[in-house]
Parts: structure tokens; sequence; C-alpha cells
């Protein structure tokens, strides 16, 4: 019989440890376990040795265009190929003796409830955006082409099998609208340039709020110098509004008429991963993730 789940408990001294969550699209190798599994493997042990309540949670992330390309190389759907490699990434944490006390993963109602529930949120608090977004359009397959689904001749050194995100030769990052004779990886068709109505986080109408809340967590020294580097590097900068919707099949779909045939862009449904894991363990997962005071 499963044991109940541990809930944090009065008085004492509460751990909640996650390690990043693997992309499922591929099997696990060496690198992704040293990577990030296990140091937080080995502090979960020590956590435990030491008498602190500890949670240690983690799970397949399972959205994204990865998925889909994979699928299709594969000949499967993407829930049929993210079924295959969660129980291969289950299996292989496993055999190393991973003590996570709950493997999870990011296709499930939790996720879809907790994400919209951010989402629904956010457009309450006037945090999102609407802006259009030029995007290639195959009509030989009647949909807009994820970066992943395009190739073409790179618009800087001329390569002619860049991605519609990135050019493997020269190494820069590419819009997809920039490729030179591009084509669509699943007919070989032409797509074409068409716009499209997409959502936006609107980051920076919270960068005041950010800066003063980075500035007090900086004074208590726990972040790292090179974490602070890179956020003060985004912060100089200035943000810039980020989408959050792609047109695709695959993902959390975005509750919203007029947004009602995208998904969630996998970076801002993946991170809530972490909250879902923790819901399909245990129904009070709020106690761990909105409970400072403990």
């Amino acid at each position: 019989r499963p044991l109940p789940a541990r809930l944090p408990v009065e008085g004492e001294r509460n751990v909640l440890i996650t390690s990043a969550l693997p992309y499922v699209n591929n099997v696990p190798h060496l690198g992704n376990i040293i990577g990030c599994v296990l140091s937080a493997d080995t502090f979960a042990r020590y956590s435990r040795l030491r008498g602190w309540n500890t949670l240690f949670v983690c799970g397949t992330d399972e959205y994204g265009t990865a998925t889909e390309t994979r699928a299709l190389q594969e000949g499967l759907s993407p829930q049929e190929l993210c079924d295959r490699y969660h129980h291969l990434h289950a299996d292989i944490y496993t055999w190393f003796r991973i003590s996570f006390d709950h493997f999870g993963r990011t296709t499930t109602p939790q996720q879809t409830r907790i994400a919209q529930d951010i989402f629904q949120r956010l457009l309450a608090r006037g945090f999102l955006l609407q802006d259009t977004l030029e995007q290639l359009r195959c009509e030989g397959c009647g949909r807009y082409l994820a970066d992943r689904f395009v190739e073409g001749t790179c618009p800087f050194c001329a390569y002619p099998e860049a991605r519609g995100d990135q050019c493997d030769k020269c190494g820069k990052l590419i819009n997809a609208v920039e490729l030179k004779n591009p084509q669509c990886k699943l007919c070989h068709g032409t797509p074409v340039v068409t716009p499209t109505q997409h959502l936006f986080l609107d980051l920076p109408k919270l960068e005041g709020r950010l800066e003063a809340w980075l500035e007090s967590t900086w004074a208590e020294g726990e972040w790292t110098a090179n974490a602070r580097h890179i956020t003060r590097t985004w912060l100089r900068d200035g943000l810039k509004p980020r989408c959050i919707t792609r047109d695709l099949t695959w993902g959390t779909p975005v509750p919203l008429d007029g947004f009602r045939d995208k998904v969630f862009y996998v970076w801002f449904d993946a991170p809530i991963g972490y909250l879902s894991i923790t819901a399909n363990y245990t129904e009070h997962w709020e106690r761990w993730w909105k409970n400072p005071q403990q």
C-alpha cells in the first residue's frame, strides 16, 4: 500500500527538493543524471539523515515542439511517445536508486488546471498583452510551423540546413521568418509568412517589483555570484514582453476566446510542472509551495 503523503510539520525543519525536469523525448544519459538529479538526490539523503522532514520530487517535461517532432519521426502520437519515454526515465532513475518521493510528469489534469489558473490570475491583474507575430505557415499541412518544423538557408552564413531557431554551422540564433528558401520539414512545401495573434507576459510591468525583491534577496547572500550576474544582465538591458502562446496542438490549451486553437509555450508551462507534480503526489500541495512560514 502507498505510504501517506508527507506534509510540512509545524515546528520541524521542512525541506522541499526538486531537480530540473528531464525532457521526455530522449533516453537519459550520465550527463543528465550528474547535471542535476544526482546532486539533488545527495542533498535529499543528507536532509533525511539529519532528521529533516524532506520531500524530493521530479518528473518528465512532456510538452513542446521537440516532443511533437520526435513523435512524427517515430510514427507515434505525442502522448504515446511521452508514455514510452516516461516509463523509460522512471526505470533508469529506479535502477540508479535515485530516492525521489514522487516521480511524475507534466501531461496531467493537475498541470492543465494549475497552469490555466495562473494564466487567469495574470490576465485578471493586467499582466498580459496581445500582439501580432509574423510566422511561417504551411498551407499544404494547414498549420503554422514551429521553429523545428522548418529548415532553410541561414541568412548569416548561407548554410543550407539551418533550423528555424538556430544555425548549427555558425551558431547564430535565427527567427524562422528570416530563413532564405524556407521548407516545411513535414511535407517539403514552401511556407508563407502569415500574421497571427499571440499573448505576451508583460514583464516590463513587473520590473520594478522584481528589482526590489531581488535586492532584498541578494542582501541575504544566498545567491551565487554567477546567478546574480546573469540576473543583473537581464535587468540592465530592460525586460521585454515574452510570448507565452504557440500555434501547436501538443500542449496545455489556452483558455481564452480567440486563442483556443493555441497552447501555452513550453517555457511558460514547464516550470509549473513542479507544482502540478507535487499536486499529483498530494492534494495539499499548496502547503509545500505557498507556506513560507514553515
